[in-house]
């Protein structure tokens, strides 16, 4: 069976046939849109945000702004201050008391951040594998530190650390009284007992933050390792603890914050003693500012602080960034031109 061409007649067209001299259709330009058209920001919306903007303003930027202008100058908060220039920054960098206590605040980071967010990765890790009635309350429990003040917190661990008690008398009541000791009054037992207490405030944050991150991980993913015979400890470092950079960031961040800005728990539990054993720098801002009223050298090294903590955010954060690399794909010479003509054949 065969099918006639179609004819033309006299007064009928032909069909244009592409030919390589002839000229595509350029597409119409793609029209912008108009002022008119695009979406018009009220500027009263900025009132929602006003209030927390005037408190942040006053509160917050204001200080930090006196503080930098006091702190070029030798100033007693009573008369008028003379200016130093740099004077107050370069006692902070060669005092030697302020060396130590930034060392002695460099060992509570162990106690402070290493401990709790190892301690916090354990206790997550068990939970979450365990299906105990009443768990949720033993996690209140747990969590229960982190809500209480730092006020509260040092006095309790002052009494319990005291030289008559509970923790002496446990420990004489079981036999080991030649361990007992004044913890929070003896030059080699004061930091560590401070930091002990450091890390049993902070543990129940990064435990609370770690779960957090386990309820997100897809279950999916614990079923094929354990088809491929992984067990718990190998599903933790395998699954577990990669999934949760995140979380660990923001826990590091948060317990590195508290350790070099601590004051309250240090000034209630030992006020620096014995000696100078556990004096960390903000501690000497609080003692140039109301007892020395060195305003000016108060407010350097609270700068200078200041500074710290951010390098050693900023540098938290980067090394704990989410690394997400594109994989490039190698074409060898020639592929790419043997695939077109493939694909035009």
């Amino acid at each position: 069976m065969s099918t006639a061409a179609p004819t033309t007649g006299p007064g009928s067209t032909a069909p244009a046939t592409p030919t390589s001299g002839t000229r595509r259709a350029h597409r119409p330009h793609r029209r912008l849109p108009s002022l008119s058209s695009r979406p018009s920001y009220s500027w009263s919306s900025l009132l929602y945000v006003a209030p927390a903007l005037a408190f942040f303003a006053v509160f917050v930027l204001y200080p930090i702004g006196v503080s930098v202008w006091y702190s070029f100058y030798a100033y007693d908060g009573l008369t008028q201050g003379t200016p130093v220039g740099w004077g107050n920054y370069a006692a902070v960098f060669i005092d030697s008391r302020l060396r130590a206590a930034l060392l002695h605040s460099l060992v509570l980071l162990f106690f402070y951040a290493v401990l709790p967010v190892c301690t916090g990765l354990l206790l997550a890790g068990a939970m979450s594998r365990i299906r105990v009635y009443g768990l949720t309350v033993f996690r209140a429990v747990l969590f229960l530190p982190q809500i209480l003040s730092s006020v509260v917190v040092a006095v309790a661990w002052r009494n319990l650390l005291a030289e008559d008690g509970p923790v002496n008398s446990v420990l004489r009541g079981v036999g080991l009284g030649r361990f007992t000791s004044s913890w929070l009054g003896d030059f080699g037992t004061a930091l560590p007992s401070i930091g002990t207490i450091g890390a049993w405030v902070e543990y129940g944050l990064c435990m609370v933050l770690f779960l957090s991150g386990i309820v997100g991980i897809d279950r999916s993913t614990y079923e094929a390792a354990r088809l491929d015979g992984a067990g718990p400890v190998r599903e933790f470092f395998a699954i577990t603890l990669p999934a949760l950079r995140p979380q660990i960031s923001i826990a590091l961040i948060l317990t590195i914050t508290f350790a070099l800005r601590n004051f309250d728990l240090i000034w209630n539990t030992t006020r620096g003693g014995p000696g100078t054993s556990t004096t960390v720098p903000s501690l000497y801002v609080y003692q140039d500012a109301f007892q020395n009223r060195m305003l000016g050298r108060a407010s350097a090294l609270a700068i200078v602080l200041t500074l710290v903590i951010l390098v050693v955010v900023v540098a938290v954060q980067l090394a704990l960034r989410e690394r997400d690399v594109p994989r490039r794909r190698f074409v060898r010479p020639g592929t790419r031109g043997s695939q077109g003509r493939k694909a035009q054949s």
